[in-house]
């Protein structure tokens, strides 16, 4: 683990979006401050393949803006209840030293 911490998605000063389709993913993710340099302000990106099987999701991230992030694979257990979709898993690339629990929570956006 990362300090012996669970590590979650949710940072009320940030926002994210996920975005998934029959065989990918995407996500952005970015703070919400009114920084007025764009380039001052800390984003993120990634996507890549993803299976599903029962209530097991697993992402093969293809593309992060960290190159050391790609080409690694994270399982995760998710459930879905109403517009919420949780996932939990270990996230772990072990040339950063990173090994750590991750729960992220998405509620589903509604297209009109």
């Amino acid at each position: 683990m990362e300090n012996d911490s669970v590590y979650s998605t949710f940072d009320s000063s940030r926002q994210m979006i996920k975005i998934l389709n029959e065989t990918h993913f995407a996500f952005l993710n970015h703070t919400l401050s009114n920084q007025k340099d764009s380039t001052a302000s800390p984003f993120s990106a990634g996507g890549g393949t993803y299976t599903l099987r029962d209530s097991t999701y697993t992402e093969h991230l293809d593309y992060f803006v960290d190159p050391a992030w790609e080409k690694h694979t994270f399982e995760f257990t998710i459930k879905i209840e109403n517009d919420t979709l949780t996932q939990k898993g270990i996230e772990k690339v072990a040339e950063l030293g990173i090994d750590r629990v991750i729960t992220e929570k998405y509620k589903r956006v509604k297209t009109k």
